[in-house]
């Protein structure tokens, strides 16, 4: 069983250093290729840089939608579980006296501000 584990620990080393060299690789190849193109036509260099990089293969979805979408998702009710390490948590919780009210007045962002170097 140790040896499995061993064995399973090792691939993850070696996918997580390709994923890494893969990385590496194409960053390299991106400036690469970016500093050739500003050596021998900068104005299209610019242009690839504005242009937005597009990851979503259809087109993105309106306003409307978006907005009955999340309105739905939002406004049904969740039953969440309710553990038993809340209910640790809060009687631990129970004897802490709550912090007095603390009010930042103008006057004192003014003072804090006055004493900042810049």
């Amino acid at each position: 069983m140790q040896k499995l584990t061993e064995c399973i620990d090792d691939l993850k080393q070696r996918i997580a250093a390709w994923g890494k060299w893969i990385r590496r690789y194409t960053d390299r190849s991106t400036r690469f290729n970016q500093n050739r193109l500003f050596q021998n036509d900068q104005k299209r260099l610019y242009k690839s840089l504005e242009r937005p990089i597009v990851r979503g293969t259809g087109p993105a979805p309106n306003q409307a939608d978006t907005v009955v979408f999340w309105r739905g998702l939002w406004s049904e009710p969740v039953n969440h579980s309710e553990g038993p390490w809340k209910e640790v948590e809060v009687s631990q919780c129970a004897g802490i006296t709550p912090m007095d009210p603390f009010i930042i007045t103008p006057d004192d962002v003014a003072e804090a501000v006055r004493r900042a170097p810049n």
